[in-house]
């Protein structure tokens, strides 16, 4: 089968710099989003009587889940964004655990490893029918983080799976809920290291990593902060959140948890007569190794079992003004932008604060308040709005927007982590605490950084990552992805529309940059598509050539800097 022409590096970092195998059909779907898939986009006709214009709804997905589909577009646009994410909080959880298990009945004797957390990750997120619960899981794995780069926890991967489904628990419930889970889950507890931490002893004092990062990333952050996400300053410096202090005293909060099992032994506790369960079920407190001395931070005090303790320590944490403009803005920046405006961070800290019944924490209305806020809803398309598409949401964008699936039905993805043959991203997989990069990252002598913006998504952002991409995403575009080739998408619908090249740049448009393709970008492809002309008819070389102009639509689209900074 003729394929479209490899195009070398620097042809393509050319393009960028001007523009600013057959993949078959994977099988039959039974599902009515699987059998609309290949069903034309409604366009400018639906806009008329739809609750939000079909472009709008595109790119609401976009920011909602791992990526649009045509049948999730149309469904969006005549129910409107409340009523499709009220729709998405009643939903079920799609859940990575229950895999592990089943892949372990079916390999008895055998280990799983982080591979199969990859399988049921891109699972999930290409098909799994609890969408938003998915982006949102994703991105709190961006926030509270847990990696498998650590050796400690890599031998853990059902562990792994089940924190992922724990984030995915609480995504949609209290914040003060998802707080203790996180706190009490043993994979935290060995990544951060207050697993089996003990009280003080003689030169022995308790370990302080979780107790720093509880409250440095996943509470209050370093420095305080107004409603708005501005800091708060003296004398014109920012005022620091916690002390040293506050650091030990956390610290001794968190002596005395370790695995879970029907006794509270030491011998248990140093991982003796270890329950099967351990690895995902939430840790349980050994009084005999619990701090009993005062436990001061952030101007409370303690002293008590180490489930009191533990509670007047998540508590104070909870209900410190930081965290609503602190983790609004975290999720403003993993799902919409990467500089809201001060309102904006206001507004959803405003609803962090107060659901409007009066409950604090309410993780519902946080999500309602980022997603359905004015300035999402109508960000314009200018150098300081939107954010840089990281390399996995772009790829499950591409999953989701041509219909891709799975052969044997398992995903069977291979390591992505690799910048110059992967994505330079794997889930779950982030070099440090600080996820792959930090939410306030800003690019060295750049205009971003004379502008005093951020662009977190930056820092993973090189040449070898950018050449990476494009030949990941070419190939996959071409021949699917996975051991095997096991993912494939299907074009059916592209293949129809390949001889009219505005029919076919029309649905693309909508499915990857939600009807904001510019007006040169679109000339410039549209030309590399009429550079290939289709014979009538349906012999090998029409099908070819249909082929090589999907294939090029697709990913000249998604090479492009309109495509890569999201708006």
């Amino acid at each position: 089968m003729n394929r479209l022409k490899l195009l070398s590096s620097s042809t393509v970092l050319c393009l960028l710099a001007a523009c600013g195998g057959n993949a078959g059909n994977p099988g039959e779907e039974s599902s009515a989003e699987a059998q609309a898939q290949a069903a034309p986009v409604r366009l400018a006709a639906a806009t008329t009587t739809a609750a939000m214009p079909v472009n709008d709804a595109s790119r609401f997905l976009h920011q909602a889940t791992f990526g649009p589909t045509n049948y999730e577009i149309n469904r969006l646009a005549g129910m409107g964004g409340k009523a499709w994410m009220a729709a998405e909080f009643a939903k079920g959880q799609s859940l990575a655990k229950p895999y592990f298990d089943r892949w372990q009945a079916a390999h008895p004797g055998q280990k799983p490893s982080g591979v199969q957390f990859y399988e049921i990750f891109w699972r999930n997120a290409v098909i799994g029918d609890d969408m938003l619960r998915q982006r949102v899981t994703y991105a709190l794995s961006q926030i509270f983080v847990v990696s498998t780069e650590d050796s400690e926890v890599s031998q853990w991967p059902r562990g792994v799976g089940s924190y992922y489904d724990t984030l995915g628990k609480y995504a949609f419930s209290n914040f003060r809920d998802l707080l203790q889970a996180v706190a009490l889950h043993p994979m935290m507890g060995v990544y951060l290291s207050h697993m089996r931490n003990q009280k003080e002893d003689g030169d022995r004092l308790p370990d302080e990593n979780f107790a720093r990062e509880v409250m440095q990333l996943f509470t209050i952050g370093l420095y305080q902060l107004n409603q708005d996400g501005t800091p708060k300053l003296s004398g014109g410096k920012p005022i620091e959140t916690y002390t040293y202090a506050d650091v030990q005293g956390m610290a001794k909060v968190f002596t005395g948890w370790a695995w879970y099992g029907p006794d509270t032994s030491s011998n248990r506790f140093n991982n003796g007569a270890g329950d099967p369960n351990r690895d995902v079920l939430p840790m349980i407190a050994y009084p005999q190794f619990h701090s009993t001395t005062t436990k001061s931070f952030l101007g409370a005090s303690t002293n008590g079992s180490a489930q009191a303790d533990l509670k007047v320590a998540l508590d104070k944490l909870f209900n410190h003004p930081n965290v609503g403009p602190f983790i609004g803005k975290q999720l403003i920046q993993r799902l919409v932008t990467s500089n809201p405006s001060p309102a904006y961070v206001s507004r959803v800290a405003a609803a962090f604060n107060n659901n409007g019944s009066g409950v604090r924490g309410d993780m519902k209305a946080v999500l309602q308040a980022v997603l359905l806020d004015t300035e999402a809803r109508t960000l314009a398309m200018d150098a300081d709005s939107g954010k840089i598409r990281e390399p996995i949401l772009r790829l499950a964008n591409w999953m989701r927007a041509f219909n891709v699936r799975s052969r044997s039905g398992d995903f069977l993805m291979w390591g992505l982590e690799d910048p110059l043959t992967g994505l330079g991203q794997q889930p779950m997989r982030s070099p440090s605490v600080f996820n792959f990069y930090r939410p306030g990252y800003t690019p060295p002598n750049t205009s971003i950084a004379n502008s005093g913006k951020v662009s977190p998504e930056m820092q993973i952002t090189g040449e070898p990552s950018v050449v990476g991409y494009l030949n990941l995403i070419q190939g996959a575009i071409q021949s699917g992805l996975g051991n095997n080739h096991d993912m494939l998408p299907n074009y059916s619908a592209e293949l129809d529309m390949a001889p009219d090249a505005d029919k076919l740049l029309n649905r693309v448009n909508l499915l990857l940059l939600s009807g904001r393709m510019s007006t040169t970008l679109r000339g410039q492809i549209k030309g590399v598509l009429n550079s290939i002309p289709v014979p009538n008819g349906n012999g090998s070389a029409a099908k070819a050539a249909r082929e090589n102009r999907v294939y090029a639509a697709i990913f000249l689209t998604m090479a492009s800097p309109e495509y890569i900074v999201e708006q």
